[in-house]
């Protein structure tokens, strides 16, 4: 098993993606598997030496889009319009493990309620309240739009990353991001059920730590899970 298979029924939320075929994209993939393996992952969030900021950004960029699709089709049949009528994060408290993966903490994460409201710019330009799972499918569509792009994710060998390249996976991240946070504060207890919380919180770790390598999503945006999030980066 992967470092981030689900032990339930590995089920996704929609096809998962692949790194672009075009670039140096298998290469990659194969330097991130070998220090995933290794437990280290800080020194798997690194860029590579040599390597290009943008092609690691990319290749990462899908991972992270393919963990997060794993995660959240565990939870369809719970995340429903009737159970989370709106996509939110925050007012609770969630038991979490740390460190070796062992221990358990009580974190109370967040006192204020954080709701997420969907805009693309494009088809919604005004931010409209949906359900979660809405939002949540409305997000995935729209990652894979931005991945599917070839003048945003190139496929050729050599083509050019875009110049606002940088700020379109600094969106993406940031919306997957709340969906991190919506699983943590709504779900979390169906997913100690499931026995799947260690696979979630090793996920997510990794996550932070590339969002903290490469300055990719605002302190701001990070509040719902500022104090479990401290409790990762802070020991680094």
């Amino acid at each position: 098993m992967s470092l981030f298979g689900l032990g339930r029924n590995q089920r996704t939320f929609r096809p998962k993606k692949s790194a672009p075929s075009g670039s140096k994209g298998a290469q990659l993939r194969k330097h991130i598997d070998a220090t995933l393996g290794s437990g280290n992952l800080r020194e798997a969030v690194r860029l590579p030496p040599g390597e290009d900021l943008n092609e690691w950004l990319a290749v990462n960029t899908v991972d992270f889009f393919n963990q997060v699709n794993l995660l959240y089709g565990t939870l369809t049949e719970f995340c429903t319009p009737e159970n989370c009528p709106t996509m939110t994060a925050g007012t609770s408290s969630v038991q979490v493990l740390t460190g070796d993966l062992s221990t358990k903490w009580q974190v109370p994460y967040c006192c204020i309620q954080y709701e997420y409201r969907w805009a693309d710019g494009v088809q919604i330009k005004k931010p409209i309240e949906v359900s979660a799972p809405k939002y949540v499918e409305y997000l995935m569509d729209w990652i894979e739009t931005q991945l599917d792009d070839e003048s945003l994710f190139p496929q050729r060998l050599g083509a050019p990353f875009p110049t606002n390249f940088r700020e379109v996976v600094k969106t993406i991240f940031k919306r997957l991001f709340r969906v991190y946070a919506h699983i943590y504060h709504s779900h979390f207890q169906k997913i100690v059920s499931l026995k799947e919380e260690a696979h979630l919180n090793t996920c997510f770790k990794h996550f932070i730590l590339f969002t903290c390598e490469f300055g990719l999503i605002d302190k701001k945006e990070l509040a719902p899970l500022q104090e479990l999030i401290e409790s990762i980066v802070v020991p680094y």
